[in-house]
Parts: C-alpha cells; structure tokens; sequence
C-alpha cells in the first residue's frame, strides 16, 4: 500500500481537495447521463461505484473527520447504494498510512523523544491505519505493544471539514432549520474528544474495568506512562478483525457464542454503565484464536442522560407503543413531535414512526433473536427504500428527535449489523444478570 508523507491540514487546502473531489463526482454524471441517452435502460451501478472511488480517493488522503464521516457512513448499509458501503467501509482499518519518516516526525512532535528512544523495538511500518491514526507494533520490557499515533492536524480540522460536510449531510438526511444545529454540534464534540487518547485511556480503563466479569470478552491493558494526548500504547492483542473473522467458515455455535457476548457487552454498558461505545464497526473488534471477543477501542462513548433513556426503552415495549396517549407522550419527550407540528404533521409523524419502531425494537421483544433472519432484514430494506422514495417526506422537515437518537441509534444499528455478520441467535434478555443497581 503507498504511504503518505504529508497531509493536507490548511481549511483551505482541504476545501480545494473536497473541490476537486466533487468535479469528478460530476463528470461521472455527465458520462452517465450521455451513456442514458443512448441506453434508457442503463442502470446506476457504475456510476455508484466510480462515484464511490472518487469519493473515498479524495477523502482518504485527508483523513480525519472527513474520512471518519465515510467510515459512519459505511454503517448505513440500508441507506447507502452497496457500492458506497463496500468503498467506505475501507475507512475503518484499511487506509494508506503515514510513511516512516513522517511517523517519525510525528512521534517526536507529540512525545519530544524519537520512537526507539522509548521502546526496545518499533516497527516502522503501521500494521493498521484508520481515520484518526494508525497502530505500529513495538516492544518494552519483554511485553509486545500497539502504539496508535495520531494524524497531525486533526483535532484542529474537524470544525473546517464539518462545515464543509454540513449542506451535503443536510440534503441527504433532508435536514431544515436552525435546530439542525444540534444535531453537527454533537457529532462535533464526540469527533474532538476521540482525538483525545488521554480521554481515551480514562475511558477504556473505566469500561473495561467494569465489564471485564462478562465470559468471552478481553480487552488490551493501557499504559499511561507510554501515551499522550495523541499517542496511546496499549498491550498487542493477536486475533481476526471481525470483518475478516466473517468472512471465513465458522460453526454456528462460535458465532452465537461471539453474537451473545457483543450482545451482553452492549445491554450491560447501555443499562448498567448508562454510557456506551458508541462506534461498533468490525475494525473495533477481534476474535482471539480461542474464540474471545476483543474489545481494542474506547474513543466514542457516548453517555445515556435519564430523561433520554428512559422515554427511549419504553418505546422497546410493544404494549407502549399501541398505548396511543402514552406514546404519544413519549415522542413528545423524546423531540419527534413538537408542540408546534401541525395535526397532518403528527398523524404522519406517529403511523411512520409505529411503523418503524414495531420493526426495529422487534428482538427486545422476544427471549430470543435471531439476527440472521432474513425476513427481519428484507422488512428493514423495504422500509428504508419505501420512505426514501416518499415524497410527502421530502416536502416535511427531517430534523426530528432529540440529538441523543444520533449516536445511540448509530450503537443500536451498528449491533445489528455485527449480529447479523455473525449469523447470530441470541438471548436478549441474558444481560439482565449483568446490571448494576441503579443508583439512589
């Protein structure tokens, strides 16, 4: 893979990238477009794809908060064509990495010492690289290391990009208004704190001290004296990514085994912890020779206010959402209706949102899931590509629900799909066992 020796960290050296980027975007279209001519019957799938590839190519090499958005994006496999999911998922652990020199360089900036100066042994070459950095390996008193290094001009680019990223994000999720505001100043505040590895060492300390009692999970121990705000070492763990692990044969017994132990981990952080890791793509776990899951990154956590969770989970009871007055009450709690919504508007705005949540809470309703199930998921497709078309949606402002539905939906989705990557049957209710007491 070709490594990168600089990375563009001006606004408006990114802004001239993102320019040129979508020149490309647009010349893909005219060549569609004439080809249409001559063929009506000429579908998009080229055009996704070259569209995709141009996508990715320019983010890529700016990384950081760009790239991290294709990486959010590349979870939205019902939203997405297939040729944009398979593009950006690459941004999850397989970007072109920073070459030696500038890693290097880059070490000494953030540590004032050189690599080899700190460790007995440090391989020049990332063995990962993602949006916000990338891993070497290395060696300290006998123990084998992960050192993750950040990108330089990062954290100092993500407001820039974000603004750059906001009208595209706006016409694709139909966002209008100012209150859409919220909703960028989140994703903002979580982008800056996962380019805090001192944050991020608190984090996953704290989360892995409290779950580590959860059989088949592991997770690496972090060294404090060898991190930074932008460099975190922590112990070298050997296993699978999980994107790769399902792309091998595995029996259905490890995969439910692994499905009930992402499950409990996730039940556990959402109702005993109330903050959860908020980013659960396959790049952020591995599947040991002996069949553990590893949990390797804490940088999105995302915690879970009261006055959001509990409105949120009694919408997971079937019975609440038949109950018209209490559901009703709920969407009001929870920002999908407003006091000002027209009687058109919240007629709508209820039967969609019925409709949607009778489908999504499905497996909180069972003793029993199971994640493979293809009924399950032709039913989400559907849905997704049956209001995507509608067109009275279109002409009603999409910006709805409190900002927390962002990234605890994005939790929620992203288990899922991890489930259903490992063809899983799981227990819902198993984590029960699990929870702390509430607090008085």
């Amino acid at each position: 893979m070709n490594t990168l020796d600089r990375i563009p960290t001006g606004k408006i050296e990114r802004a001239g990238k993102l320019v040129r980027t979508g020149v490309k975007v647009g010349g893909n279209y005219v060549k569609y477009y004439s080809k249409k001519l001559i063929n009506p019957e000429l579908e998009k799938d080229e055009l996704n794809e070259n569209n995709a590839q141009d996508i990715y190519d320019g983010l890529k090499s700016l990384k950081g908060s760009a790239l991290k958005v294709a990486q959010m994006l590349s979870m939205e496999k019902n939203l997405l064509p297939r040729a944009y999911v398979e593009k950006f998922s690459l941004a999850q652990f397989s970007v072109p990495p920073l070459s030696a020199p500038l890693v290097r360089k880059t070490f000494k900036k953030y540590f004032q010492k050189y690599p080899e100066e700190v460790f007995d042994m440090f391989e020049r070459d990332s063995v990962g690289a993602a949006s916000i950095g990338q891993v070497h390996r290395a060696e300290k008193d006998g123990k084998s290391l992960a050192v993750k290094i950040q990108y330089p001009g990062v954290a100092e680019s993500i407001s820039s990009d974000l603004a750059l990223v906001k009208p595209i994000a706006m016409r694709m999720f139909n966002l209008k208004g100012k209150d859409t505001d919220k909703f960028f100043r989140e994703v903002e505040e979580k982008l800056l704190e996962e380019t805090d590895y001192s944050l991020e060492i608190d984090q996953s300390v704290e989360i892995t001290e409290a779950c580590n009692h959860i059989p088949g999970l592991r997770f690496p121990k972090y060294y404090e004296e060898l991190s930074s705000d932008k460099i975190m070492t922590m112990d070298w763990m050997e296993g699978l990514h999980l994107s790769q692990f399902t792309q091998e044969d595995f029996d259905s017994e490890l995969g439910n085994k692994l499905g009930q132990t992402l499950w409990d981990f996730y039940m556990f952080q959402m109702h005993g912890l109330r903050k959860v890791q908020a980013d659960p793509h396959p790049g952020n776990f591995l599947v040991s020779k002996d069949g553990n899951l590893i949990a390797i990154d804490f940088g999105c956590i995302k915690e879970v206010p009261d006055d959001f969770y509990y409105p949120y989970f009694q919408l997971a009871n079937t019975e609440n959402i038949h109950d018209e007055e209490r559901f009703e009450k709920t969407l009001l709690e929870l920002e999908i209706l407003t006091p000002t919504d027209t009687p058109e508007e919240q007629g709508f705005f209820k039967e969609l949102f019925k409709e949607m949540l009778l489908l999504f809470t499905a497996p909180f309703n069972q003793d029993e899931f199971d994640f493979a199930d293809p009924g399950f998921w032709s039913a989400i497709t559907d849905l997704s590509s049956r209001y995507a078309k509608d067109e009275h949606i279109r002409k009603l402002n999409g910006n709805r629900g409190s900002k927390h539905f962002l990234y605890i939906n994005r939790t929620f989705f992203g288990l899922y799909h991890l489930l259903y990557d490992l063809r899983a049957q799981v227990k819902v209710n198993q984590y029960q066992k699990y929870m702390l007491k509430p607090s008085a």
